[in-house]
């Protein structure tokens, strides 16, 4: 007998790849599963010129419509990029149901063409303008680069790999333009994921710019109490991703971080240990802390808990509360 599950999904390409490519391992793995991708626009991708602090951060521009959407039961599932899930707060009934094997973690560098990597290191970022919408991602940008000027970007991947080729504006949300870009930082799976690859002119290391919480996993989420959509959903879970996942995660909730936090996490399993490595800075990139610690990998939420606490014991939470967005 035939069943069906609705996932619902963000209309770009990126996430429409990502939940295809959900479909295509239920149809493996549950063969008489009839897979309907139902594609939103969220209000983050409907503006794209306003800061995402207006719309509640990335949850609340790129999740809360089609989580309102699986509470409602109009949807059996939803995709998400898991760096775009908050995970400083609860989600009363919701799970995640699956974690995708983990794409490549790393943030990458697009430059515009005709210019060259010689050009960014030679002139140390001097005059450069590089693109990004992340606090993180900027305020490790200024660690590396300390003449560079960090523009907000916005946009799909490939929407902003097309507005750097063209040297269009930026509009910025409280009015004006910036721009155009020299660079982007994007992360490498997101590249990968609407076949820009070929655009990457260097991937940087973990040490020189520790992903985001949750980077390059696609997780799905459903009801907690739908326990027949969680037992297709765990036929295409990765243990390896869903332990990271859940290690990586427990340091925000930890750390009570929101939107415009630079908080960095990144977990790697090696046999039956788990290295857990998370970080937060200042926006200026003036201030780093960052902990490293290795634990029983499986017991992520327990090593995550140990390292958000060395965090705070470091004085993260000066950090993040001098960042928080003002109501």
């Amino acid at each position: 007998m035939t069943v069906s599950m609705r996932i619902g999904t963000r209309r770009s390409t990126m996430a429409l790849a990502q939940t295809e490519e959900i479909a295509r391992r239920l149809n493996v793995t549950v063969p008489d599963l009839d897979v309907e991708i139902v594609k939103f626009e969220p209000v983050g991708d409907r503006d794209q010129t306003s800061n995402l602090l207006r719309h509640g951060g990335k949850g609340g521009a790129f999740v809360g419509e089609i989580r309102a959407a699986v509470r409602a039961g109009t949807l059996h599932a939803a995709m998400h990029s898991l760096k775009d899930m908050p995970g400083n707060e609860d989600t009363p009934g919701l799970v995640i149901g699956a974690t995708l094997a983990r794409d490549p973690p790393t943030d990458s560098l697009v430059l515009r063409p005709g210019l060259t990597l010689d050009d960014l290191i030679g002139a140390r970022g001097r005059g450069f303008k590089i693109g990004t919408n992340a606090v993180r991602r900027a305020a490790y940008l200024r660690r590396l680069f300390p003449d560079i000027e960090v523009i907000h970007y916005r946009g799909a991947a490939d929407t902003r790999v097309r507005k750097l080729d063209n040297g269009g504006m930026q509009r910025l949300p409280g009015g004006g333009e910036v721009g155009p870009a020299d660079a982007l930082i994007m992360a490498r799976s997101g590249l990968e994921r609407v076949g820009l690859a070929d655009r990457i002119v260097r991937d940087f290391s973990p040490q020189e710019m520790l992903p985001a919480v949750g980077q390059g996993i696609v997780a799905v989420e459903c009801a907690a109490d739908d326990w027949e959509t969680r037992r297709y959903l765990a036929t295409i879970d990765d243990p390896a991703a869903h332990l990271a996942c859940d290690a990586e995660r427990e340091v925000l909730w930890v750390l009570n971080g929101h939107c415009n936090s630079p908080i960095a996490g990144h977990a790697v399993i090696s046999g039956n240990e788990m290295s857990l490595t998370a970080s937060v800075l200042d926006e200026a990139g003036d201030v780093h802390l960052e902990v490293t610690r290795i634990g029983p990998a499986d017991r992520p939420r327990e090593l995550g808990r140990a390292v958000g606490l060395d965090l705070l014991n470091k004085g993260a939470g000066v950090l993040i509360e001098d960042n928080r967005p003002l109501d």
